[in-house]
C-alpha cells in the first residue's frame, strides 16, 4: 500500500485504457483524462492551469466550479497577488514575508506539515583526503547550527528541529533530536580533527529556493571556522546535478520522497540511491535484509538499525522537519489544509470551500 496507495510512485494512477490507446502517449500529456474530481480546461506550461469541476465525481460534487493554478516563481509575487485578491491561496512562503501575510488582516498563515527533512549533504565525506572525512568535522557542522533560530527566522517556529533524517511521521522512523547548539564543542571536535583553524568548504549549494536558509547556515558555519560560498541554481539545474553527483562541497539538501523509512533510506544512503555518494556496507546488507522480511517487527528492527548507524556515523547533518508555510485569502473557508497527511497542498480539491456569496 506504501507504493499504491501513496505518491512514492505513480502505480495507482488510474487512466482510461481506450484513451490511452488513442491518442498515445503525448496525446495524452496534451489532453489528459483521469477519475478525479476536476477535469482540465487548458494547460499553458510554467504559466496557467484551468480546471473545472466534474460534476459526476463518485466521492461528491466539488464545492468550487473552477480552480486556475498559476505559476509564481517569486515569494514577493505570490504575496502581492494575495493581499490584491487576485489569488486565494499561494504556497511556499518563508522569513520576513509569512509574517507579513500573517500580519495582515483579512489574510491567514498555515503550516502544511510534509514529511520533509531540510539537511546538509556532504558528498566529500567519501574522500579520505578531505576533512569531511572525519567524523569530528560532520559532528561539529551539526552542533554549530542553531536549529531553533533558523527555525524561527525561516517558518516563524513551525518547523521541528531534528537529528534524524527520516521524519518522525513516516512509518518504520526512528527519533532523534538534534545535537545541542553549542558552538564552543564545534571548535573543539574541529581541534581535534586537525583544523583549529577551521577549514575551506567551498560551495554551499542549497535546494532552490531555500536560499536564505542556505545563507544563515553559511553564517553559522563560518562562525565556528568551516567557510563556505553559497551558491544557487535553479532547481532543475540543481536536481540534475545532485542526481549526477556533480556538485562539491556542501549541499542544503531537501529530502521528501513519499513512502516509508525504506524508500527514503533507499535515496540517500544506498547504492542504488539517487543522492546517494557513498556505500556503507553493514547499511547495505541490512537494507536487503529488510527488503525480504515478511515479519513487521524483524523488519522495523532492520531498519531501526540503519537510522542508529546513519546517526552514529553523522552521514548528514539534518536540520529540521519542514513546516510548508501557505497563505489563505479571505474568500476561503476551508482551504484543506493537511487534510492527506504528509501532502503539502490543498486537498481533496473536491472539499475545497469558500464562503457564501464568494464566487
Amino acid at each position: 500500500m506504501t507504493f499504491y496507495g501513496t505518491s512514492a510512485t505513480g502505480a495507482a494512477w488510474i487512466v482510461p485504457k481506450k484513451y490511452v490507446e488513442k491518442v498515445g502517449d503525448d496525446g495524452f500529456k496534451k489532453a489528459p483524462v483521469g477519475a478525479g474530481p476536476y477535469r482540465v480546461v487548458s494547460f499553458t506550461p510554467g504559466v496557467e492551469l484551468v480546471m473545472e469541476a466534474f460534476e459526476g465525481y463518485w466521492r461528491k460534487v466539488p464545492a468550487v466550479k473552477r480552480m486556475v493554478f498559476r505559476s509564481m516563481v517569486d515569494e514577493t509575487t505570490r504575496a502581492a497577488a494575495l493581499k490584491a485578491g487576485d489569488v486565494d491561496i499561494v504556497y511556499l512562503l518563508s522569513g520576513p514575508i509569512a509574517e507579513e501575510i500573517k500580519r495582515t488582516s483579512g489574510l491567514r498563515l498555515a503550516a502544511a506539515k510534509p514529511p520533509g527533512v531540510v539537511f546538509l549533504d556532504l558528498p566529500e565525506q567519501w574522500d579520505p583526503k578531505s576533512p569531511w572525512h572525519d567524523r569530528r568535522v560532520r559532528l561539529a557542522a551539526s552542533h554549530a547550527l542553531d536549529r531553533n533560530a533558523l527555525n524561527q527566522a525561516e517558518t516563524l517556529g513551525m518547523s521541528r528541529p531534528t537529528g534524524g533524517l527520516i521524519p518522525r511521521v513516516l512509518e518504520f522512523a526512528r527519533a532523534y533530536e538534534p545535537p545541542a547548539y553549542d558552538p564552543a564543542q564545534a571548535k573543539k571536535l574541529l581541534a581535534e580533527a586537525g583544523y583549529p583553524n577551521g577549514f575551506d568548504a567551498g560551495d554551499l549549494t542549497p535546494f532552490p529556493p531555500f536560499f536564505s536558509l542556505a545563507e544563515a547556515i553559511a553564517n553559522y558555519l563560518q562562525a565556528v571556522g568551516i567557510r563556505t560560498r553559497v551558491r544557487t541554481m535553479e532547481r532543475a539545474t540543481f536536481l540534475t546535478a545532485w542526481r549526477e553527483h556533480k556538485i562539491k562541497g556542501v549541499i542544503m539538501g531537501l529530502g521528501a520522497p513519499a513512502g516509508n523509512a525504506a524508500t527514503r533510506i533507499e535515496v540517500y544512503v544506498t547504492k542504488s540511491g539517487i543522492y546517494s555518494s557513498g556505500v556503507v556496507p553493514e547499511i547495505e546488507d541490512l537494507y536487503q535484509r529488510q527488503a525480504r522480511e515478511l515479519d513487521r517487527k524483524k523488519r522495523e528492527a532492520l531498519l531501526y538499525q540503519i537510522q542508529q548507524i546513519m546517526h552514529d556515523r553523522v552521514l548528514h547533518v539534518p536540520i529540521y522537519e519542514l513546516a510548508f508555510l501557505w497563505g489563505i485569502g479571505p474568500r476561503v473557508e476551508e482551504a484543506c489544509v493537511d487534510h492527506i497527511k504528509g501532502f503539502a497542498y490543498s486537498a481533496p480539491y473536491e472539499d475545497l470551500k469558500l464562503k457564501a456569496g464568494a464566487r
